[in-house]
C-alpha cells in the first residue's frame, strides 16, 4: 500500500533554531529518530526550507540514510510520492542513497 502523498507545506525563511526542532525527535514504533524527523520536515517544509534543513542535518552527524521499522530509507519513502521528486534529488545531492 502506497502511503499518502505529501500534504502540509509552509514556505517562508525558517531560522536555525526552528529547523533544528525537526532535527531530534523520539521514535516509539521502532523508527530510527533521523528518520522521523526528515519525514516530518519533507512533509512541513518547501524544498528550498528542506534543502537548508539536510545541511543542517547532516552537518550534526545524522544519518541521511536512515530507515523505519520496515527498512525504508527517508529517500526510498519520499521518492514513492509523486510530488517528492524535488526532495528526492536533494536528498541524493547530499549523499543519501
Amino acid at each position: 500500500m502506497q502511503k499518502k502523498d505529501k500534504e502540509k507545506v509552509f514556505g517562508g525563511d525558517w531560522s536555525e533554531a526552528q529547523l533544528s526542532e525537526f532535527l531530534n525527535v523520539p521514535s516509539y514504533d521502532g523508527d530510527s529518530s533521523d528518520y522521523i524527523g526528515a519525514i516530518r520536515a519533507y512533509r512541513y517544509m518547501v524544498p528550498g526550507t528542506f534543502a537548508q534543513y539536510i545541511e543542517l542535518f547532516k552537518a550534526q552527524g545524522h544519518d541521511l540514510n536512515a530507515t523505519n521499522a520496515a527498512g525504508d530509507t527517508i529517500l526510498g519513502t519520499i521518492s514513492q510520492h509523486e510530488k517528492g521528486a524535488e526532495y528526492a534529488e536533494i536528498l541524493k545531492d547530499a549523499g543519501a542513497v
